[in-house]
């Protein structure tokens, strides 16, 4: 369905605000995610990016259109899938794996809505902050932020777009001010995850050429990213999390974004399996579905 891809792409280059890493989330060429840009603009009649050779930003004409394409396109993915379930009778059990907050927090009902699709899906669902082998371990394919490692598996996209976010509670704000730079931070209490033995203590930001990485402490630590998120929710300190992670928190003004006007560290989502060949039907509609839930989450 070209013109509904050629919508994902409208979409998803406005999330990024990079025309390359979109073709790349979607496996197509750049020039082809170009071509499916003028081919809406021609039929739309009108502009929808103003174009240099370092950003891209919407028009007047693109943002309209953006705020009508957003549901029309999940309205179009769930008629898709349901389709698809109906012709492919997706059944089975599935064994995944996620990061705690992640999986807690948005997995869990975007499966519950994945199994409505698709009743005869079940799942073994194991939670947690460790590095799944989804060779080792008994799964069938795990979720991952970050960067994948550099191994056999295979690393298939599913939000290119997430990065990480610099915030913390307005009471916590209230009471010990706002750091307005990186720099700052080493003035206030900070709440650290840890891998293992390794604490994840050394944040990294950019802006304009300038890179800064800023070693953080004085507060909780802990394996569990839900639980560091559950500590900035009660004012306990500063936390540099996973957007997707904060992004309902962040709209219901539970936290505040802080240091926007410096870029953050990337946070893609990828489904990681042993192999081409473990690729389900099941698995293939699943990072679909999930995929189109990442983009439509409103992040910073």
């Amino acid at each position: 369905m070209k013109a509904l891809q050629d919508l994902e792409i409208f979409v998803r280059t406005v999330d990024s605000g990079s025309l390359s890493a979109t073709a790349r989330g979607l496996d197509l060429t750049p020039a082809a995610a170009s071509a499916a840009l003028k081919r809406l603009e021609e039929e739309l009649q009108a502009p929808l990016f103003v174009r240099s050779t370092r950003s891209l930003r919407l028009t007047r004409e693109g943002e309209v259109f953006l705020a009508h394409c957003r549901p029309a396109l999940a309205a179009l993915r769930d008629a898709q899938l349901e389709l698809a379930s109906g012709r492919q009778q997706v059944r089975g059990m599935l064994q995944l794996a996620a990061p705690s907050d992640f999986g807690r927090n948005l997995l869990l009902p975007w499966l519950e809505a994945f199994q409505q699709l698709h009743p005869g899906i079940q799942y073994r669902l194991h939670l947690s902050d460790r590095v799944t082998n989804v060779y080792s371990d008994l799964v069938d394919a795990a979720f991952r932020q970050g960067e994948p490692p550099d191994s056999n598996m295979l690393a298939l996209a599913v939000d290119l777009t997430n990065r990480r976010v610099l915030c913390a509670s307005p009471t916590y704000l209230e009471k010990h001010g706002t750091p307005d730079t990186p720099q700052a931070l080493a003035k206030h209490t900070c709440l650290c995850f840890m891998l293992g033995e390794d604490v994840y203590d050394r944040w990294k930001f950019w802006r304009d050429g300038e890179e800064a990485t800023v070693r953080v402490g004085g507060g909780n630590i802990a394996n569990d990213g839900d639980v560091v998120r559950l500590w900035a929710l009660a004012g306990r300190g500063v936390i540099y999390k996973s957007g997707l992670d904060v992004a309902a928190d962040l709209a219901a003004g539970r936290l505040v974004a802080l240091c926007t006007e410096w870029q953050t560290e990337a946070s893609p989502i990828y489904m990681m399996l042993p192999g081409l060949r473990q690729l389900t039907p099941g698995l293939r509609l699943l990072r679909e579905f999930i995929g189109e839930r990442c983009a439509l989450l409103a992040k910073p």
